[in-house]
């Protein structure tokens, strides 16, 4: 089974699958047509995170995380958009190379990159129907896009979406190797284009990418042994969660009610208060053994009033990205997230290549204090936390979202009903949800929930002392998540989010 947020790129993936291929394979097909399909939340200018595990135990992480360049200009604060937020490279093209190799060495995969490539290449040069999704996001921005160099003329509102100049690009990746975006032609063509737009990296930066291969890190909730990636990755943010809550008998809890919310919600709060410590573990050194630990958990989970919410005043990070998961014919998996961090960006296209590059440099800081302070070489904090959980030491769950700060949240709630009680994965992601604080559109720290206003749940979670808003159901705010669940049967059900344009394709 493969699960996309587009329909055209998981049928990409399920052509890997039906021909044998990996998981792996199958969702490096998927993932370079989204870099086409979804041009407004990934592309060949961002990073990917991965999780990969098998039944015999292997479990990895490949951090295709870009690190800041080498030469940095002296800022007073780093914008979120423009060249002065493109102040990372871009991990994805890597991380492709580094899966892999691993899927031809450990899962005995066959396919070529140029192969996996195809259809992300004629979807490029021949034009698709622009997705909702990119429709929406266009329209959203369209005030900021009006004063980005080119980037109207580049992508559609209505019709077919051409990219000739990715195509070619893809096409050099594939006849060269993934190390032709690093360190060929093409990572010249890059730089160039990214220092006349005013960003500082240069080709040596481009040369210096490279994915890392590391352990996961992982905690227990309820017998399910769940993995997530390591920092800068917050992925022990949404393990933290999880510890907290498995303080509560989560399934004696109704999933639908106000006391069910308020538990998930105050977890979010407790678990976030470790957040601001998350940085690069080559720079700061990083206490996941003392956050995850039964004793903090323990404490956190003590410190939550079943009746009143604590008060949350907190820093919001945004941003969007894609997931996607495969689960292949052995049941060996990957869970990935691709991302160009905020939807389009930073605005920055390169001309003659068609790639719109990341603005992950937004997501540092300029205090000399704060962990994740602006450095040459640095990886930034990073919202991207794909998931896989463990039953008997075998896959059992694929998880992720797209939704930078909501993406722990969603998780949770997911999560929850998946482990506690027993949803299948289209009515677990069909679900109302929360995201606790600030939004494109809504500057306050507020608890936002699906449901119609002078909903009982809302007027329950008010009286505790949530400031709530109603938003509508299947909103775009709550974010596209993806789930595939493996059976102890043989059976394997899952589903891409209906507020998507997606779907999970069984084979």
């Amino acid at each position: 089974m493969i699960a996309t947020p587009h329909h055209t790129a998981s049928e990409a993936g399920a052509k890997v699958l039906r021909r044998g291929g990996t998981a792996i394979e199958a969702v490096i097909a998927a993932g370079a047509a989204l870099t086409v399909l979804y041009p407004h939340f990934c592309g060949l200018g961002g990073d990917a995170i991965w999780i990969v595990a098998d039944s015999s135990g292997r479990r990895r992480t490949i951090m295709g995380i870009g690190q800041a360049a080498e030469h940095l200009p002296v800022l007073d604060a780093i914008p979120q958009r423009g060249p002065l937020s493109a102040l990372t490279t871009a991990g994805l093209v890597d991380s492709w190379g580094e899966a892999l190799r691993y899927s031809s060495e450990n899962w005995r995969g066959t396919e070529s990159l140029a192969t996996l490539l195809a259809d992300a290449i004629e979807l490029a040069a021949e034009g698709f129907p622009a997705s909702q999704s990119q429709k929406h996001w266009h329209a959203f921005r369209a005030n900021e896009i009006a004063t980005w160099p080119g980037f109207e003329a580049h992508f559609v509102t209505e019709g077919i979406q051409r990219q000739p100049q990715l195509a070619s690009v893809l096409e050099r990746i594939a006849l060269y190797g993934h190390r032709e975006f690093y360190e060929g032609e093409l990572a010249r063509r890059i730089a160039n284009g990214l220092e006349a737009a005013g960003s500082p990296i240069r080709v040596a930066d481009m040369q210096k990418t490279a994915a890392q291969i590391v352990d996961p890190i992982s905690m227990v909730y309820r017998g399910i042994e769940l993995l997530a990636p390591p920092p800068p990755s917050q992925g022990v943010t949404t393990l933290g969660i999880m510890g907290v809550l498995s303080n509560f008998d989560m399934n004696k809890v109704d999933p639908s009610s106000a006391e069910f919310y308020h538990l998930c919600v105050e977890g979010v709060k407790q678990a976030f208060l470790d957040r601001g410590a998350i940085a690069d573990p080559d720079f700061v050194a990083q206490a996941c053994g003392d956050w995850l630990s039964d004793v903090v958990l323990s404490r956190k989970a003590a410190a939550i009033d079943r009746q009143v919410a604590r008060p949350w005043p907190a820093i919001h990070q945004t941003g969007d990205t894609v997931y996607l998961a495969a689960v292949d014919h052995d049941g060996r998996c990957a869970s990935v997230l691709q991302s160009t961090y905020y939807d389009w960006g930073s605005g920055v296209l390169l001309g003659d290549t068609g790639i719109l590059w990341q603005n992950r440099g937004a997501a540092f800081s300029v205090d000399p204090l704060s962990p994740n302070v602006l450095a040459p070489g640095k990886r930034p904090f990073y919202t991207l936390n794909p998931g896989i959980g463990l039953r008997d030491g075998k896959p059992h769950l694929l998880y992720g979202t797209q939704g930078a700060d909501g993406q722990p949240q969603t998780l949770a709630l997911l999560l929850s009903r998946l482990i506690d009680h027993g949803f299948d994965t289209l009515s677990a992601l069909s679900a109302p949800r929360f995201l606790l604080g600030r939004t494109f559109s809504d500057t306050r720290d507020n608890l936002k929930i699906e449901a119609p206003a002078g909903d009982s749940v809302i007027e329950k979670l008010h009286a505790m002392g949530h400031e709530t808003i109603a938003i509508p159901a299947l909103s775009a705010l709550a974010g596209q998540a993806g789930v595939i669940r493996l059976n102890s049967d043989g059976w394997i059900d899952g589903a891409h989010d209906p507020r998507s344009d997606g779907c999970a394709i069984g084979i």
